[in-house]
């Protein structure tokens, strides 16, 4: 079993008086986790909401029928939460009435969950992300030599558990987890009335990673309205499939200020949807799933180690780019990703011009490593 990050974290929070939620894609292990955690402190309360009775037993429930339903446990894991209706309220009760009792609480989306559990639970939790394996969760797990010796294939088949710890049949898991799970919330949730489009909209955005996506343009090409586009996009994004890098304009005129980059939680997951598993020497988008590889896996550095930053992509009319940018501490971080660097980019005048206190650096295979572990 791969030992995740977030463990450790989590373990630290236990008995604090505050729930602990588990957000995250499906399939990225959040319920093996809680599990783990769970069995180590002992005797514990599973309620998996999957199963109707349970979601009957937590909806609209008195602190009366909460206390039968607890009984002595002083440790309540609730999984796949998002099933629950009100299960905001149901949470604020355990916590509010049951102070000796721990709750640990998952789900795999943010569709209702987060909405629901944000203004009942203020003060009341602490809230993380369980992400794909990381890189540096792999690195622990086996070795620098075989982690640097499986990079191309986790560029080509992701970061997912599953997919890790079974090589040779990568893409028929890849397509169970996309057909099986990957639209499960969301085509389940009332805002989706054209799953074919959803679809369709996701290729779109597997050829689009690293470039600029215009709503305009995906509109024209899956012929609905923008505001559906819109909406969609969002969707995926509480769903954990995707996630938005916005542009920094503050300065020049020239700078693209509404465009946005979008990107795939898992490389794996954006090969299968354009179904091309291909080695990199066959492959004529390296670029792009080195930079998608890449800034995930830096968002998950990021959030494991409580680094808290403004995230953001440069470019002008004139094409002049810097591919991803950290701000914190009042100072600029800006890179450039190059698989293989034949010659080195330099920082662009406009940007320097206009950004001065600004740190850049190329990342390509030989020095990622840095990148993907330092603050």
């Amino acid at each position: 079993m791969i030992k995740r990050e977030l463990k450790s974290m989590l373990t630290s929070r236990m008995y604090t008086s505050k729930a602990l939620i588990v957000l995250g894609p499906r399939q990225t292990g959040k319920t093996t986790l809680l599990t783990e955690i769970s069995e180590k402190e002992g005797v514990f309360l599973f309620l998996n909401c999957d199963d109707p009775h349970i979601r009957a037993s937590l909806e609209n429930i008195s602190t009366t029928a909460l206390q039968q339903l607890i009984g002595n446990n002083k440790l309540v894991f609730i999984d796949e939460a998002q099933r629950v209706k009100n299960i905001g309220i149901s949470l604020k009760l355990i916590t509010d009435q049951f102070k000796d009792v721990q709750l640990l609480v998952s789900g795999s989306s943010a569709l209702e969950l987060a909405n629901e559990i944000n203004e009942p639970l203020t003060g009341r939790k602490f809230e993380y992300i369980l992400y794909p394996i990381s890189y540096q969760e792999l690195l622990n797990h086996t070795n620098y030599i075989k982690a640097i010796q499986q990079l191309e294939q986790r560029m080509i088949f992701g970061m997912y558990p599953e997919i890790i710890n079974n090589p040779g049949n990568e893409v028929e898991l890849l397509k169970q987890i996309s057909d099986s799970y990957l639209y499960k919330d969301l085509l389940s949730y009332k805002g989706i009335r054209k799953p074919d489009i959803l679809r369709k909209l996701l290729v779109a955005l597997s050829l689009q990673v690293g470039s600029e996506v215009s709503y305009n343009e995906l509109s024209i090409i899956l012929q609905v309205d923008k505001s559906t586009i819109s909406s969609y996009i969002d969707l995926l994004e509480k769903a954990f499939v995707i996630f938005k890098l916005q542009p920094l304009s503050r300065n020049s005129r020239n700078e693209i200020s509404k465009s946005k980059k979008i990107y795939f939680y898992d490389n794996g997951i954006r090969n299968i949807l354009i179904n091309n598993t291909n080695r990199l020497e066959y492959r004529n988008d390296t670029g792009a799933l080195w930079e998608n590889f890449l800034i995930s896996e830096r968002m998950k550095f990021n959030q494991y180690n409580l680094h808290y930053c403004n995230n953001y992509f440069w470019r002008t009319h004139q094409q002049k780019e810097i591919d991803y940018i950290e701000e914190y501490d009042g100072k600029l971080f800006a890179y450039k990703f190059k698989w293989k660097a034949k010659k080195s980019p330099k920082l662009p005048a406009d940007f320097y011009k206009n950004y001065k206190n600004t740190s850049f650096s190329i990342i390509t295979k030989d020095n990622f490593l840095e990148f993907l572990q330092n603050k």
